[in-house]
């Protein structure tokens, strides 16, 4: 989103030419559409207004998400992809974890597998679906703070990844993390120099606005 429209067709387009390694989109859960956005409010990102949650289908898909292009769905964010970068789906809203599984899925029919995709969210309760559902499919429970017992629940979720804030990113974290043989992937890092510091402290993966910082970042060490 540094540098088109967020959770649009062109911004993954644009985030696989910059050499990414991932593409994180947003989902919700409308009219048993899987729809890729970020915010509740439709102010933000688009021409439209209101909330999600009181909006149609047919409704999203008329609206811009700038640069005219439309609120894509999941399973154009994935034929967008390809199988050139994984597809990390955030769980936004309520009941999206079943009908997440069942796409990727599909997707398993045709030849895709379990490594082109991680399923994240801060909705717990949707993320512990997504295991209960498939199993195999890598999951990231996404935490801001330093919640009590945070480890104690990944592992309970039995989370792949623990996706902490930039902010509260500690080396003490990352070592628990690691310990517990989980991986730590950090959002949201921009900044040349948290870039470095992440690289430094030995994080898996970031999110980031910029992939050609974090490629030049790493080039460089």
């Amino acid at each position: 989103m540094g540098h088109e429209p967020e959770n649009t067709l062109l911004s993954v387009s644009k985030a696989i030419a910059l050499g990414v390694d991932g593409v994180e989109v947003d989902v919700y859960n409308v009219e048993n559409n899987l729809v890729v956005i970020h915010d509740r409010d439709l102010t933000r990102t688009t021409n439209g207004s209101g909330y999600l949650e009181h909006s149609s289908f047919d409704y999203l898909r008329s609206l811009d998400a700038g640069k005219g292009e439309r609120v894509p769905t999941l399973e154009e964010v994935c034929n967008t992809v390809n199988r050139r970068a994984i597809v990390n789906i955030e769980l936004k809203g309520s009941n999206t974890a079943k009908l997440v599984v069942e796409l990727i899925q599909t997707y398993f029919e045709v030849g895709w597998s379990e490594a082109d995709f991680v399923v994240s969210s801060f909705n717990h309760y949707e993320l512990n679906r997504v295991k209960t559902i498939c199993p195999q499919i890598t999951t990231g429970m996404l935490i801001y703070g330093l919640p009590w017992q945070y480890l104690n629940s990944a592992q309970q979720l039995q989370a792949d990844l623990v996706i902490p804030s930039l902010d509260y990113v500690t080396s003490e974290l990352i070592k628990s993390v690691h310990q517990a043989g989980l991986q730590v992937w950090v959002y949201t890092v921009n900044q040349p120099d948290d870039i470095k510091l992440m690289n430094k402290l030995g994080v898996d993966a970031v999110f980031t606005n910029y992939p050609e910082r974090v490629l030049s970042s790493c080039t460089d060490q």
